[in-house]
């Protein structure tokens, strides 16, 4: 890839980039590639294939790739670390998230809500204070494809929060169509939330919503952020400047933190997702269709 594959729309996305970075293709040979995480204690991107129930991991290392955990019936999709860096997963097929601890044992945080099964966890954050906040639409249930074909149970597809000492889970939102990626902003006041319904119903939304986050860990608001131009919003991650790097179907769209779309990164690939990651957290990981790629940026995404 060269120069002409970033699309600078704004000023400051030129701040953000070097155009002389090519966007390398580190693997493919996946069916659908999601739930991208660097992990540093193993120097190491951790992504899944999900059609294929199989994670793999890249060694940042030497340049790797091999398999992580493989045909566990699992369909893991979204990823993120703990603040103890403990991965966290929603798995498609047992409908759960569930934590990977250090010894490699899979424990389950949540399977259901009021004694009924959650649909297909999609996408997870962990908070400063440990709790665990979730997207749970229905794509992993509508067939055998990302999942087990499944009756939806909880009577929608909402948001839901795991408190980090109880375990107690909420439901937050009622109004999604289709929730998927979620992030919080830099100082955790606000979340926002991906609503993909146009890839299943005509007209439906394919916007990034803006919530305040109450004292009592409540949602209130919930305007559209941004409009995707280009297919649906699906992962997303915010930089150390409060900008939002998020999947698209033509690459990855980056958005100022007044809601300004001021760049690409084009991908020939539709983009699912995304990370930072490297000893600087300036390399961006993502995942699109068949494939990972990578490219080194003039931006770094947050710590946690």
């Amino acid at each position: 890839m060269s120069a002409s594959d970033y699309e600078i729309r704004d000023e400051r996305f030129s701040r953000c980039v070097k155009t002389i970075e090519t966007v390398e293709q580190i693997w493919t040979g996946g069916k659908w590639t999601e739930g991208p995480v660097y992990v540093p204690a193993y120097k190491s991107l951790i992504w899944s294939d999900i059609p294929n129930d199989r994670r793999l991991r890249w060694d940042e290392c030497s340049g790797a790739v091999g398999e992580f955990r493989l045909n566990e019936g699992a369909n893991v999709n979204g990823s993120t670390l703990d603040r103890e860096g403990r991965v966290i997963c929603c798995e498609h097929g047992s409908r759960s998230v569930t934590r990977m601890n250090h010894d490699g044992s899979i424990e389950t945080l949540a399977d259901q809500f009021e004694g009924k099964r959650l649909n297909s966890p999609n996408d997870v954050v962990v908070k400063s204070d440990g709790s665990i906040w979730f997207t749970d639409p229905a794509y992993g249930i509508e067939s055998d494809y990302e999942g087990f074909e499944s009756e939806e149970e909880i009577g929608g597809q909402h948001v839901y929060r795991i408190d980090g000492g109880t375990g107690v889970i909420t439901q937050l939102t009622d109004d999604f169509t289709c929730p998927n990626g979620l992030a919080f902003s830099l100082d955790e006041t606000k979340l926002y939330i991906a609503d993909s319904g146009a890839t299943r119903y005509p007209g439906a939304p394919k916007h990034i919503r803006v919530f305040d986050v109450t004292d009592d860990n409540r949602l209130r608001g919930g305007e559209v952020f941004a409009e995707c131009e280009a297919g649906v919003f699906d992962g997303f991650r915010f930089d150390n400047k409060g900008r939002l790097w998020t999947s698209a179907a033509d690459g990855v769209h980056c958005y100022a933190p007044d809601g300004m779309l001021i760049g690409k990164i084009l991908i020939p690939e539709i983009v699912s997702n995304l990370c930072f990651g490297g000893p600087k957290r300036n390399r961006l990981f993502i995942t699109a269709t068949k494939s990972v790629y990578t490219v080194l940026l003039a931006a770094s995404g947050l710590r946690i």
